[in-house]
């Protein structure tokens, strides 16, 4: 603890009694304690408390002398004894390192806040007359000439100038004095040599003439300026600079569009003639590698030797228009990419770095629920640097519209993060804050925030006009100096360069931009990419189903079986599991059918075994939300975790199971991420319930299906979604298997509704096995997980493989068949059962396994073989308008013979996804069925059907319209 922050921070009450205590007997509380309250009792005497200044704190109405006579706690005006001018100088360090940073002169536009009252004089007791005391330091770590009045200038321009630092809500003792020693010492301020400062200029410069130089060129382009926010480039490039020489191997930035062109040119050193064929059109990308995005979107990489001498790759992501999306990806990425450059101990090699917008920071929730994965376990990536471009508006919006908290920063308090607030017309504080905050990331493993003030020179975009709605502002905007002359100025008049030099810097900007642009314009469109590199090396960007060998030998059945139903020695097995684990391994002998279970335990066990790491996410993941995995159990006396999976054998690749935060949208970012950066991970992420893949919509939208198409950038993320309709009600019973194939195009994803263990067992693996990576969307089960009806047997593991489409296990004679229903998942054992029940043979079950890419080969070898069908009905679940008639209707429609008609079965279209009545439910389920089997009085004309399943359960209800 610093000196006298227990003082200024503890409870009044607990003050209060400390000090009777302190009366009764002087000896029974701590030196430290004793030391206030005498010096507090010498000022009390000399004479009567100060008035509390305006907006100050009351004092406590409990506190109180010997004598009885209220007394406040803050010592008096007129100190006179030196323990009591310590105590009061401890204090006022203390609050100017808390609240310093709301004086900070921060805003290139100006406004500043002149005074605080709990930092005026009076608050500690103190007057003008004081000045010139004698005074300790207080704690304060910089040097001062001795005087009350030269420390508290001495603290002015530490917290006060143009950096305001927000550290003192760190609990941590360590952190908060590395902070002091590092900023008091020198007043906040470093002083840079001629090179570092002339190499400051020349960064701005070329900030500011790189956008110069656009708005000339292409009048009304839209570039999303960094113009207001130069000072942005010497930032970055110290964070890089600096970070390589404190052991940094790799930066992974993320960042919106705003400023990402100047980034990429002035940073990550992406050729001017490249950024400037984008503009000139001449860098379109080829037909057949996808549709491609907007210039301000694109990501790039690159080696850089910085003045050390070290080599430092960075990168930039890939970024869609959803302004913070891209916070989690990165940080996924990142820590992918430390597991494979084990860099899992110190995390020092691999930093993330994340660019965010003032408004958007605050304002989308995904910032906070990455903030939130920064602290959890196997989320850790060892600290991001965040880097804020405060334009002090969103769009059109002026702060007080779009946030609460004086800072945009104000929610990563949460994580406790150091905040440092730097006025963007000041570069060369900048970069001072740059090197705080890697330094300080490098040491303590964990996330900082630079909170860099700026305007926006122009609107939104290059044209929009910003004075609609914001007038003041943008004339005092018009009529700012640029940051290339303010600190050009300043350098200049401290004899630091001339304005030859000044000149000359500009001149050769130009002169390389005008040769860039010759360049640029008989660039020709680049050729197809046909490898991949780095960890991707040897996979292919896509192919078809070529039937990959997934099945397991019995051995290795029998192995996985035997292993991962152990448990050490001395571990207390809860008594239920125990009977769980006797069956499993019975399963795995082939004495039980797998269930759904053991079938993933299966899956997952061979391919750790076989050498593939696993990484298995979700909420509840580690016993399943239907209790059905069970893949990390608890000591049922002490809770020790023991997962049998991690400890099949010492040679082994390494798998974690991990229980999420309850949290979608950053979580499915962050496994895109990790999954998107090396492809020998198996890389799951499951929901809890399907319906729960609503929070996470933007991810998959922009990144899952869309990624490949608009960057060329690949992931095997697999999806689980658990999906089927139980009488639970409308969100807990669709995973929007609708949605899913909507976004199918381009065989970007693959979308499979398994309708057996053995199916999930082979798509699993297949995801691995293959030479290539696609994003899978698994439907799964829920009320089928555990049935013992619905289980596998175990030579469906050693031989075959996964069926894309499965014909009619029952085998009926062909030619008695007139209709052929085809359907997915659960809905066929329903079918099935009462097709037995009943002893149909006019009906054929055919089951769509894999709904895209469509099995069109497979699909119409099926249809073939059905000579006397005259109707094909698509039966579900869903409504009409969910599910998967919409998308398998245009398919199928086109294959079907003349003869024949093709139909649909299942529950009416509806806004909602399901009913919230389980009796409702069951007659509609009884009604769908009855339909499809033609049974009784329900029976489908070849025309249509008569009633909808809503309808009819409506009516045998008794509900009317």
């Amino acid at each position: 603890m610093e000196p006298f922050d227990i003082i200024s921070r503890a409870n009044a009450d607990y003050i209060e009694q400390l000090y009777q205590q302190y009366h009764a007997d002087p000896h029974s509380i701590e030196p430290q304690w004793r030391a206030f309250f005498a010096g507090f009792d010498a000022g009390g005497s000399r004479g009567a408390p100060a008035a509390p200044s305006p907006g100050s704190p009351d004092t406590h109405p409990k506190s109180s002398g010997g004598d009885g006579a209220k007394r406040s706690f803050k010592p008096a005006a007129g100190i006179g004894s030196a323990e009591a001018m310590e105590i009061t100088v401890g204090d006022l360090v203390h609050t100017y390192r808390e609240l310093g940073h709301t004086l900070a002169k921060v805003d290139p536009l100006g406004h500043f806040r002149q005074s605080h009252p709990l930092l005026e004089l009076p608050e500690f007791g103190l007057s003008i007359d004081d000045l010139d005391r004698r005074v300790s330091p207080g704690g304060f770590v910089g040097a001062f000439d001795g005087t009350l009045r030269d420390l508290i200038e001495k603290l002015r321009a530490t917290y006060c100038s143009s950096i305001g630092v927000e550290y003192m809500t760190i609990s941590d003792k360590t952190q908060r004095e590395w902070i002091q020693q590092r900023i008091e010492p020198i007043y906040n301020r470093p002083v840079f040599s001629t090179e570092e400062s002339l190499s400051i200029l020349r960064q701005v410069a070329a900030a500011q003439g790189f956008e110069e130089f656009l708005h000339t060129k292409y009048v009304g382009t839209k570039r999303f300026s960094l113009e207001g926010a130069e000072a942005l480039i010497p930032l970055l490039n110290s964070l890089a600079d600096d970070g390589a020489t404190l052991g940094v191997d790799e930066m992974v930035l993320g960042m919106a569009h705003r400023g990402r062109m100047n980034v990429l040119a002035n940073v990550l050193h992406k050729p001017a003639e490249i950024i400037l064929g984008e503009f000139e059109g001449t860098t379109l990308p080829p037909t057949d590698e996808g549709d491609g995005d907007v210039k301000y979107h694109l990501g790039y990489s690159n080696d850089r030797v910085t003045p050390s001498g070290r080599k430092l790759h960075m990168s930039l992501g890939f970024n869609p228009s959803h302004l913070e999306l891209v916070n989690p990806v990165i940080v996924g990425i990142v820590r992918a990419k430390q597991v494979y450059k084990n860099d899992t101990t110190e995390r020092m090699r691999v930093v993330p770095i994340l660019i965010h917008g003032d408004a958007a920071f605050c304002g989308q929730g995904i910032v906070q629920e990455t903030l939130a994965l920064s602290e959890m376990p196997y989320y850790r990536t060892g600290g991001t640097i965040h880097v804020i471009i405060n334009n002090q508006i969103g769009f059109t919006t002026f702060p007080r519209q779009g946030r609460f908290t004086p800072y945009p920063t104000d929610v990563a308090k949460m994580i406790q993060a150091p905040i440092f607030h730097v006025n963007g017309d000041d570069p060369e504080a900048c970069v001072w804050v740059a090197k705080l905050a890697i330094a300080f990331r490098q040491r303590f493993h964990c996330d900082v925030m630079i909170d860099m003030w700026s305007y926006r020179r122009h609107g939104h975009n290059e044209a929009d006009e910003p004075s609609f709605t914001q007038p003041v502002m943008y004339r005092e905007i018009a009529q700012h100096p640029r940051p290339r002359e303010l600190l050009a100025n300043r350098l200049f008049s401290q004899g630091t360069v001339d304005e030859e030099s000044i000149q000359r810097i500009q001149d050769e900007l130009r002169q390389r931009l005008d040769k860039a642009q010759q360049v640029a314009r008989e660039l020709k469109p680049r050729q197809a990419v046909t490898s991949l590199g780095g960890v991707w090396n040897g996979m292919q960007r896509g192919g078809d189903d070529a039937g990959e060998q997934t099945q397991i030998s019995e051995e290795m059945a029998k192995k996985i079986g035997l292993r991962a139903t152990d448990t050490p020695d001395g571990f207390n097995l809860h008594p239920k599991l125990t009977r769980l684990m006797q069956a499993r391994r019975e399963m795995c002998q082939g004495k039980l059918g797998i269930d759904w279970g053991c079938a993933e335990m299966l899956a997952l066990g061979s391919l750790v075994l076989e050498g593939t790491p696993i990484r298995f996410v979700g909420q509840d993941a580690q016993r399943g939300t239907f209790s059905h995995r069970h893949a990390a159990l608890r000591d049922y006396q002490t809770g020790e975790k023991y997962v049998p999976l991690a400890n099949l054998d010492p040679a082994q690749a390494p798998i974690i199971i991990v229980n999420t935060m309850l949290s979608e949208l950053a979580v499915l970012g962050f496994e895109y991420g990790f999954s998107s950066a090396d492809p020998r991970n198996l890389v799951v992420w499951e929901a809890q319930f399907g319906d729960f893949v609503n929070g996470a919509q933007a991810i998959i939208d922009q990144f899952i299906v869309a990624a490949e198409s608009k960057w060329q950038k690949m992931c095997g993320l697999v999806m689980l979604l658990p999906h089927g309709y139980e009488g639970q009600g409308p969100e807990h019973s669709n995973a929007y298997l609708e949605r899913f194939l909507s976004l199918c195009a381009d065989d970007n994803i693959q979308v499979v509704y398994p309708s057996q263990p053995s199916q999930y067992f082979h798509v699993l693996r297949r995801q691995m096995k293959r030479g290539f990576r696609k994003p899978l969307i698994l439907m799964m089960p829920k009320s089928l997980l555990r049935d013992e009806r619905y289980a596998s047997r175990l030579e469906e593991f050693t031989e075959g493989q996964f069926q894309l489409v499965i014909d009619d296990p029952a085998a009926p004679a062909r030619e008695r068949v007139r209709r052929l229903l085809l359907c997915s998942g659960k809905i066929f054992h329903l079918l099935n059962g009462t097709r037995e029940k009943r002893k149909i043979d006019s009906v054929a079950l055919v089951r769509v396994e894999q709904l895209y890419p469509y099995p069109q080969k497979q699909m119409q070898q099926i249809l073939s073989r059905y000579h006397g069908v005259t109707e094909v009905c698509w039966v579900q679940e869903e409504p009409k308008n969910r599910g998967g008639w919409t998308f398998m209707s245009d398919r199928l429609e086109p294959m079907l013979a003349e003869t024949q008609t093709l139909t649909y079965v299942g529950r009416d279209a509806s806004a909602s996804p399901a009913t919230g009545s389980f009796r409702m439910h069951q007659i509609e389920e009884e009604e769908i069925v009855a339909h499809a089997l033609e049974i009784g009085e329900h029976t489908i004309p070849l025309t249509g059907m008569p009633a909808t399943p809503r309808e009819a359960a409506a009516k045998a209800m008794g509900v009317s319209d």
